[in-house]
């Protein structure tokens, strides 16, 4: 066992610049030969992606609410035990989300903070923020402070000698606007880090301009340690089972710890393209489609319509089908666009999902299932988040095949369906939230004969 600086990267509010400067530190520190993990704080599926781009590690969610506090810091024992520093980025402001908040998960885990205040449009008045972050929950070690979007030299006094008077958090450093470290946004957020949303050499830029404005030695040294753990040994079952996870730039909204515990149940995961693949991979015995942009990408999964037609017949050959968010859109009748254009989907579930320019659904649900199903038994309790710009809209039609039946009972929104063997809805389930979801797949698609025995 050892112990590892570690630190959350916390801001006052969103927009405040967590990510380009949580990305820039973990490319300084790699610079400088450091192995850092990254975390990412709360259910989101594109920072991860941004994290694992620049360390070349896998960014794991610690999510509170869904996972518990005993997974949470098991998951970084057990995941950080090679790394020289930990680095976990929050979620939103530091104090928002109650129990999912940054703050919850610092005090959880023993993190220290560092905290960023957008100066942007103010001098005294940074101060004034700081002193009640400092004030608000004196359990939280605040590290250190950074201010983002500073504009010159004297605003950078007129800060510096406000904090020094009134606040007790020491200054790590200042940052100023610079648009070469713009990531573009869409509607679910940042772009993703399979698109490289930032070149090599402003990559390489941004993590020297932090080098030499921040003090990351006394940040280090200012930080609280944990224990790691080595890895245990996992106690993978063996059997002979196949399935399908779609994965391209379309459907690319997994939680990673959901495919661990897939693999550790025995399921060999078979990764294949609904945008580039023209047939599904043969011997399958399910099929697993994630969240991600199908909408952007609606004309191409159209057009590939003998993948479309492949997954129909594996639904129908008796195959099953576990869908969540975008991967539930692609499962439906029809897509229709932002501009207002119709897309034929697989039309397994008879649904129209119609983006719309607000959001339609955004938070946690604990969900009960209504009966026994791919994912467990009758009342077995799970935990998931959803966050769509897509509305439902149900046909007066029929489904192609089998009856459409309501799944999960929910205390809000956030409704499932079955048809057959294929499950789906907009919540993404985080499977730590009842591990034994995975070993019921696993049995499950193990009792059910392959539905493709060839891809033909």
């Amino acid at each position: 066992m050892k112990s590892v600086p570690a630190i959350l990267i916390g801001g006052t509010k969103s927009g405040s610049g967590k990510t380009i400067i949580t990305l820039g530190i973990m490319k300084a520190f790699m610079m400088r030969g450091l192995v850092v993990q990254p975390y990412k704080c709360g259910p989101d599926f594109i920072d991860p992606s941004l994290h694992g781009w620049i360390t070349g590690r896998t960014s794991y969610n610690l999510d509170i609410i869904m996972m518990g506090k005993p997974a949470c810091r098991d998951l970084v024992a057990r995941t950080s035990y090679d790394a020289d520093i930990i680095v976990v980025e929050g979620v939103m402001g530091l104090f928002d989300g109650g129990e999912a908040s940054g703050a919850e998960l610092a005090k959880e885990l023993g993190l220290s903070v560092v905290l960023i205040v957008d100066g942007g449009a103010k001098a005294q008045s940074a101060a004034a923020e700081l002193l009640g972050f400092e004030a608000f929950d004196q359990e939280i070690d605040i590290a250190g402070v950074i201010f983002n979007k500073v504009s010159s030299a004297g605003h950078r006094v007129l800060i510096e000698t406000a904090v020094t008077t009134h606040c007790t958090s020491p200054i790590l450093g200042f940052f100023g606007k610079d648009d070469r470290f713009t990531i573009e946004s869409r509607h679910l957020g940042l772009r993703m880090g399979h698109e490289r949303p930032l070149t090599e050499e402003n990559l390489t830029i941004l993590a020297e301009r932090i080098e030499e404005s921040f003090k990351l030695d006394a940040l280090i040294s200012l930080s609280q340690r944990i224990d790691t753990d080595s890895p245990r040994p996992s106690a993978i079952h063996k059997r002979t089972v196949r399935l399908g996870v779609a994965l391209d730039e379309a459907f690319c909204f997994y939680y990673r710890q959901n495919l661990e515990l897939l693999q550790a149940a025995g399921i060999e995961l078979v990764y294949f393209s609904p945008l580039h693949d023209t047939r599904l991979p043969p011997n399958l015995n399910g099929i697993y489609c994630g969240g991600g942009y199908p909408e952007i990408y609606a004309v191409q999964l159209a057009e590939n319509g003998t993948m479309r037609s492949d997954i129909r017949s594996f639904h129908r050959r008796g195959g099953w089908l576990y869908a969540e968010c975008g991967g539930f859109m692609y499962l439906c009748a029809y897509l229709l666009d932002a501009t207002g254009i119709s897309h034929e989907m697989c039309n397994i579930f008879p649904f129209t999902t119609a983006m719309r320019p607000r959001l339609q659904a955004l938070g946690y649900r604990r969900i009960t299932l209504m009966d026994d199903c791919l994912l467990g038994k009758k009342a077995t309790t799970c935990a998931g988040h959803e966050f769509h710009y897509s509305e439902l809209l149900k046909l007066d039609q029929k489904p192609a095949d089998g009856a459409l039946e309501d799944i999960y009972q929910t205390e809000n929104r956030g409704g499932g369906y079955r048809i057959d063997g294929a499950l789906a809805s907009y919540v993404h389930i985080h499977f730590c939230s009842h591990p034994a979801i995975a070993e019921t797949m696993a049995i499950k698609l193990a009792e059910t004969p392959t539905a493709n025995n060839a891809s033909t």
